[in-house]
């Protein structure tokens, strides 16, 4: 199974987008993925279910840090090609799925009861969700290669 299978898979399965996307490719990077997945918890349903910035981004946004981010004041040179990597990262998922906003790709608001109820509802954990962690995925590994 590939890698964007294996997101795809453990969102379907019930972890977040967050979580799937960073305990599929975290562990590469030296992330255990019992810590991934707890890292990426927070990530789901646009950061805590806020309806901003959606966790198939913001947990793909740590795996390119996670390759390619400094850990040295010094070492602009790496922080400045993540910087580049992440924007080109936005720009392709907003090409793909229009908005990198949760509740702009769910076009719902997530922080009301009647928000939440259209995502179960429309069942678009299962409908829109998906796509989007597999578009997240194929930018990131077109990214990381």
């Amino acid at each position: 199974m590939s890698k964007i299978e294996q997101a795809v898979s453990l969102f379907i399965k019930g972890f977040s987008c967050g979580q799937a996307i960073l305990s599929t490719y975290g562990p590469e990077f030296g992330l255990e993925r019992e810590v991934a997945l707890k890292a990426g918890t927070g990530f789901g349903g646009g950061m805590g279910r806020l309806g901003k910035t959606c966790g198939a981004v913001t947990s793909a946004i740590v795996v390119i840090s996670l390759k390619y981010g400094s850990n040295k004041i010094e070492d602009q040179q790496a922080k400045n090609k993540t910087y580049r990597l992440v924007k080109r990262f936005i720009k392709r998922f907003k090409a793909v799925n229009g908005s990198i906003i949760c509740n702009e790709l769910l076009d719902c608001d997530l922080t009301t009861s009647e928000g939440f109820k259209k995502v179960i509802e429309n069942k678009l954990l299962k409908t829109i969700c998906p796509n989007l962690v597999r578009s997240s995925c194929e930018i990131l590994e077109q990214l990381l290669n």
